[in-house]
């Protein structure tokens, strides 16, 4: 069981998930905000019909799951819709998140959480012991999420501006690791920040 947890965040197309791949390679165990989020509502579960309760059934496909497209678009449109469907799903993902690290084998777990800023920082994950930021400069995001998702610096200059900005990110953090430059060079991050963890963690 582990009882000591470092909370991963980072904007969009930071590099989160080349870090926590590197993290797993050592063995560590990885808690994902994202799967969490899908688990909290899929079909039959007790946040699906809360979402449904607050929403109508127009937000479910014919086969009873939820219409991702279709609700992504309600709640970019209404900030009240995107505050409901929150409350609904972040108090499940926290609770799933921790259950994950906690149950981990090993030194450390990490939970990977990409809007940790957005989701209440600190006080809405009061048993992180340290927050690892990814950062990178917007230009770099910006190029790597037109590469990525094939869009445009328009759409991607909105997709980095719907998030917390690097002041905010950067606010959270007990330690950082700066990913501007090649993929290659998080080996060496990774293995230093995991070497510290291991310590902190025996400590």
């Amino acid at each position: 069981m582990s009882e000591f947890i470092i909370g991963i965040t980072g904007g969009v197309a930071s590099g989160k998930s080349a870090v926590t791949a590197r993290f797993q390679a050592l063995g560590i165990v990885v808690a994902d905000a994202d799967l969490a989020a899908r688990d909290a509502v899929v079909a039959g579960s007790e946040g699906l019909a809360e979402v449904v309760a607050a929403f109508g059934s127009q937000i479910l496909t014919a086969d009873g799951h939820l219409d991702r497209a279709a609700m992504r678009a309600r709640v970019f449109a209404d900030v009240d819709a995107r505050s409901r469907l929150e409350a609904i799903v972040h108090p499940r993902v926290r609770r799933q998140l921790m259950a994950e690290c906690q149950a981990a084998t090993g030194e450390y777990a990490i939970a990977a959480i990409p809007l940790l800023a957005e989701g209440g920082g600190r006080n809405a994950y009061p048993w992180l012991d340290r927050i690892l930021v990814v950062d990178t400069s917007i230009e770099t995001q910006r190029r790597r999420l037109m590469a990525r998702d094939g869009i445009d610096a328009d759409l991607a200059e909105r997709m980095i501006a719907a998030q917390a900005d690097r002041r905010q990110r950067l606010a959270l953090a007990d330690d950082v690791i700066v990913n501007d430059g090649p993929i290659e060079a998080l080996d060496a991050h990774v293995a230093a920040l995991d070497r510290r963890y291991r310590a902190l963690a025996a400590a």
